[in-house]
């Protein structure tokens, strides 16, 4: 009898990432998906990025104006239907405080004076899940060096990118691939790779 390969999904790649988000698929749970020791190394690598993202975002932005905007269906060639939510716990951020007071005239904070957290689409694929949802051959997921992230539109989408993008230039850092993918429906994601070497710097506009 084989040996059941458990995944610890509590495990921290990075401070507000961790490996359960990272291999979670919601359309196909059944399938096996655990990556290799190599394919966490490219996971934690990936995740160091997905900090700087995070931090800038809500240091510029802090997203509270987006907290009751409607999500979007982020779903597509590679993503399929994978939606996995970060499970981090929100933290108080400075630049849009606002202190309220309750009955007791206590200070306290709002529950828009919280950092938004970044989310993950799909993450590492197994050769199995990677053909059941119908990614690509040799896509950067099966190594664990790519992300789809989720994206509330385009605005978004490109303040995201933008911040990556200023990141590579800044620390002088490669990625190989920076997407902005659409599907049929209409739904977008920005798809986000760092390999170990031989990173390509690809940016450009995906359409299924």
């Amino acid at each position: 009898m084989e040996p059941v390969v458990q995944l610890n999904s509590n495990a921290k790649l990075s401070d507000h990432f961790t490996l359960g988000e990272m291999t979670k698929s919601n359309s196909h749970p059944e399938v096996y998906n655990i990556p290799s020791h190599e394919a966490i190394a490219n996971l934690k690598r990936v995740c160091t990025w997905l900090e700087v993202l995070r931090k800038r975002y809500n240091e510029r932005y802090n997203a509270c104006h987006l907290d009751n905007h409607p999500s979007v269906m982020s779903s597509g060639v590679e993503t399929s239907h994978e939606i996995s939510w970060t499970s981090q716990a929100a933290e108080p951020s400075a630049p849009c405080a606002a202190l309220s007071r309750d009955d007791k005239g206590e200070e306290a904070l709002s529950r828009d004076d919280k950092e938004k957290p970044i989310i993950i689409n799909s993450g590492y694929r197994s050769p199995q899940l990677n053909k059941k949802i119908g990614g690509v051959a040799g896509s950067n997921h099966l190594t664990g060096c790519a992300v789809d992230i989720r994206v509330l539109g385009m605005e978004q989408l490109i303040r995201y990118a933008t911040i990556l993008l200023d990141y590579a230039d800044e620390s002088h850092q490669d990625f190989d691939e920076l997407l902005i993918e659409r599907n049929r429906y209409g739904a977008i994601w920005l798809h986000f790779a760092v390999r170990p070497f031989s990173n390509r710097r690809k940016v450009a506009f995906i359409r299924a």
